[in-house]
């Protein structure tokens, strides 16, 4: 006979228990926060850096982070969404620390050259190849907008740049990917 699934609200109690857990020193519990979500946020830096080694480092970052500023998670939102926001700032963080210039426009013949690049299926740039080219400022935009539902002004805060600033950088993502994918 088996076990009936978990019901949402018997999940997020178990959440909740292993972020309390987690919370008072439980390294069991974290683990187990870590095993939750550790694919989401790895996915999130990824799209975001656009390189795996990058978003295996972030990765990294992220729950070292997440471990040492715990006790500021206050249980307004889920641990799943305030870990988020915390990936997000790592991988913006880490963008500043680096002190990356971004060009304020790449010319589209740069990306035209990654778009040549036949994958082996024979198929044209999938999506993720085409936005992991894209100049970093309008890729982290566009997956911060587009992938991931913030609005400008949550992206323009959480990037330090205006919200106009967020708009443009969006259409821009929007455009490069659209002559790439083309």
């Amino acid at each position: 006979m088996n076990p009936m699934p978990a019901s949402p609200r018997s999940a997020a109690a178990d959440a909740g228990d292993l972020t309390a857990r987690a919370q008072a020193g439980d390294m069991a519990a974290f683990e187990g926060l870590y095993r939750e979500q550790v694919g989401r946020v790895y996915a999130l830096c990824l799209r975001m850096t656009g390189s795996r080694a990058a978003a295996e480092e972030l990765t990294q970052q992220v729950f070292v982070r997440a471990w040492e500023r715990l006790g500021s998670f206050r249980g307004d939102a889920s641990f799943g969404t305030w870990l988020h926001r915390l990936a997000v700032n790592v991988v913006l963080g880490d963008r500043r620390s680096q002190g990356r210039r971004v060009a304020r426009f790449d010319s589209v013949a740069d990306l035209d050259s990654h778009a040549a690049t036949p994958r082996p299926d024979g198929a044209s740039l999938d999506l993720e190849a085409a936005v992991a080219v894209l100049p970093p400022r309008a890729r982290s935009v566009f997956v911060l907008h587009d992938v991931q539902g913030m609005t400008h002004p949550e992206i323009a805060q959480a990037m330090g740049i205006s919200a106009g600033t967020s708009k443009g950088q969006l259409h821009r993502a929007r455009t490069l990917l659209r002559e790439v994918l083309s």
